[in-house]
């Protein structure tokens, strides 16, 4: 079963830091590098601001929901707030051409699914998934790099 985690933030811009170092403890326990580590960072702390600005309306008596997964193939962080939600096909996408390069509604959002492996708006807009990919995390792998350590030490042992 893979690791679980939540953390739940009120609706304050200061709360970002809260994010901040809850993505940085997963990536040291995963051990993540600086590249997937500012993947995760950016595309969260974006989604954070969206459901802060655009979903809470700044209301501190509203929350922002945070759950992070690990999943056999990567990381899963879910980011959901208590506004009124959105319709995703309904945001511009700021590589169009017809709109104008002064808007700068819809580039969180393609922040967001550049940066991310896969990402699932669900619940009316009001909660968005983040998969990031992470292939050196999955149990599998991990059983099998355990066994070939163990079946190394034995060699060495019979060497010795």
């Amino acid at each position: 079963m893979g690791r679980k985690e939540k953390l739940s933030l009120d609706s304050r811009p200061e709360n970002i830091s809260s994010i901040e170092r809850f993505v940085e403890e997963i990536c040291d326990y995963y051990n993540i590098n600086d590249t997937y580590f500012g993947n995760i960072l950016i595309a969260l702390t974006e989604a954070f601001r969206n459901s802060l600005i655009h979903g809470n309306l700044n209301d501190p008596s509203k929350m922002i929901n945070v759950v992070f997964e690990s999943k056999p193939k990567g990381l899963s962080f879910t980011i959901k707030d208590e506004g009124e939600g959105f319709d995703p096909e309904s945001v511009p996408d700021p590589l169009d051409l017809e709109i104008s390069p002064d808007t700068k509604e819809g580039r969180g959002l393609f922040l967001i699914r550049s940066l991310s492996d896969k990402v699932n708006i669900s619940d009316e807009g009001r909660s968005i998934e983040m998969f990031f990919r992470i292939s050196g995390i999955g149990h599998e792998a991990m059983k099998k790099r355990i066994s070939h350590f163990n079946k190394y030490y034995q060699t060495r042992k019979q060497k010795v």
